[in-house]
């Protein structure tokens, strides 16, 4: 990503300051530059600007980092220490926006920046709606996508009796503007299969202009989203872009007129020529779109349960290269693979020679040796990532990163899943457990819970041929338990009650600190943290004889910030 950034033409090689700053910012991409030469092979914007930073190659992605943008809205300047020694004082800012304009001064591109203030609580939120309103009422007229505007404290020193939370400042806060919409006419509904199989409806509608970005397909969600609706193809639709990203249709305004479709055009500048299309019911399939397996209904949902669908398969691959980095596979050449039959599995990816690659269209031999290159330097990879690339529903690289390091190797995870059906059984006093082995160790595991724990086995059991193909061409290395570290390394803690601050920030302090966090307590555990209304689990507690913590001993502990006793006002600022 370092070597994009570079490439950004606003991106100053140099700052005239002798020490370290740390510029924070957001990288865009204008929108006059994505509608002359992006707007027919991407989405939006963003997504766009985030694909050209995070590719290997410069000619490898859909986008260039020479046509974004970096726009700062702060810096930091660390003072001397291990990983800055020669690092001078910083300088003296008594104010944010004494720092943006050092930022400007420097040549470096601002996000956009306003002061103010009052004599009183009252007047100063007046002044900031003021700020808000305005800039709500001018979004549409941005040179790039803005989705709302941050209110941060200005004056530094009291930014830090403020602190920060376990992940997020105390000092700022976001406000989203209300997602901007249109009205166009709904054209077709076109149903199409994803990764894990559910079957999703994508609608093409007449070309609207959203938020500065001509919007011809919008989401449907899942068979609910049309049967709530009770939409029809010629209705006309309210269509938003929420987040400014993924366009939606929200709502039906009944049937549409050849005047709705007047003065339209396409991405390019072209006229949109269609005339009205004929009015027919939106029907669910019953049969895959892509593979004709019989569908299955699981609530709003219908899914595709062959795992060898090509639209699943072509999506699984994408998955696979995309996680583990891999530049040089994208949807044309997935879609090639699987149809030429030189991948049936993911396995096959790393049986294709350069040959294989080399005789397919539009792939030249520099291309094709590339692809064989990044295909070779992922033979080899940890337990973690192995199981995050699979793509299995609700295993993200953090699940799996917990799994892989109570499991530690790929043969002990796989003898788990073969116990997935196991009887429960009874405990040492004769009661029936509520799960079995392999339910039971997975859900000790922090984080967790019995919907993931099932998922896993079932996802891995159903994949079982899959994985072991894939096992028998990569290097899958066992995964090292992590040793947490810090003042409460080996000690559990259990929160119950109300606290000061929600139990999620305190469970990540304590885990900042070596701690561990459990759901429940019992004779092992080392600490309740029990805020007002503890309940049952406070009086469990104290019957196992288990040490009670008050939140403001807890913070003694840790180190964190003691519990407020007040709520502080403008005025304090």
């Amino acid at each position: 990503m370092t070597a994009n950034v570079r490439r950004i033409p606003n991106v100053p090689e140099s700052l005239n300051w002798e020490g370290d700053c740390h510029v924070r910012g957001e990288v865009v991409m204008p929108l006059d530059t994505f509608r002359e030469d992006y707007a027919e092979v991407a989405p939006n914007p963003r997504n766009l600007a985030a694909g050209s930073l995070r590719q290997k190659h410069a000619d490898a992605g859909k986008g260039r980092a020479e046509d974004l943008v970096f726009l700062a809205y702060g810096a930091e300047f660390p003072s001397g220490d291990s990983r800055h020694p020669d690092s001078p004082d910083p300088p003296s800012f008594e104010y944010d926006s004494e720092v943006i304009t050092w930022l400007q001064g420097q040549g470096i591109g601002i996000a956009g920046n306003e002061v103010v203030g009052g004599s009183d609580d009252a007047t100063t939120c007046t002044a900031i709606m003021e700020v808000v309103d305005r800039w709500t009422e001018a979004r549409e007229g941005s040179d790039w996508e803005i989705d709302g505007i941050v209110i941060k404290l200005d004056r530094l020193t009291k930014r830090e009796l403020l602190g920060m939370t376990a992940h997020h400042p105390r000092w700022a806060l976001a406000w989203k503007f209300p997602p901007e919409e249109a009205t166009t006419v709904l054209m077709d509904v076109q149903w199409q299969t994803g990764r894990t199989g559910n079957v999703t409806p994508v609608s093409r509608v007449a070309p609207v202009m959203v938020s500065g970005v001509t919007v011809e397909n919008t989401t449907l969600h899942n068979k609910g989203e049309v049967e709530r609706l009770e939409i029809t193809v010629g209705d006309r639709v309210r269509v938003v872009r929420r987040g400014d990203v993924i366009p939606k249709i929200v709502d039906v305004l009944g049937s549409a007129s050849a005047s709705d479709l007047e003065g339209r055009r396409h991405s390019d500048g072209s006229v949109f020529e269609e005339g009205l299309p004929e009015r027919r019911a939106v029907t669910v399939p019953e049969k895959c779109p892509r593979c004709s397996t019989r569908l299955i209904e699981d609530g709003a949902f219908i899914r595709c349960t062959n795992l060898d669908c090509p639209s699943r398969l072509e999506r699984t691959i994408l998955y696979w290269c995309r996680h583990l980095e891999m530049d040089g596979i994208g949807e044309k050449l997935a879609e090639q693979l699987c149809s030429t039959g030189l991948v049936r599995t993911l396995a096959d990816l790393y049986k294709l020679s350069h040959s294989d690659i080399a005789g397919l269209e539009r792939m030249a031999e520099r291309s094709a040796s590339n692809v064989i290159d990044e295909l070779e330097a992922t033979r080899s990879m940890t337990l973690s990532t192995f199981i995050a690339a699979l793509g299995l529903p609700r295993i993200g690289p953090e699940i799996a990163s917990v799994i892989a390091a109570e499991m530690g190797s790929l043969e002990v995870l796989l003898k788990l899943v073969e116990k997935k059906d196991d009887e429960a059984g009874s405990d040492d006093d004769g009661k029936p457990n509520k799960h079995n082995a392999a339910i039971g160790r997975l859900i000790a595991i922090d984080g967790v819970g019995e919907t993931v724990a099932n998922l896993l086995l079932d996802g891995l059991h159903t994949r079982s041929n899959i994985v072991a193909k894939l096992a028998e061409e990569l290097d899958i290395t066992e995964e090292s338990p992590k040793q947490e570290t810090g003042p409460l390394s080996g000690q559990t803690f259990c929160i119950t009650g109300t606290l000061t601050r929600p139990r999620k920030e305190v469970a990540l302090s304590i885990k900042a600190e070596g701690g561990k966090v459990v759901s429940s307590v019992s004779g092992k555990l080392d600490y309740l943290v029990a805020g007002e209304s503890a309940g049952s689990k406070l009086e469990k507690a104290g019957r196992l004889g288990v040490e009670i913590l008050t939140e403001a001993e807890l913070a003694e502990m840790t180190g964190m910030e003691p519990p407020a006793v007040r709520q502080s006002s403008l005025e304090d600022f």
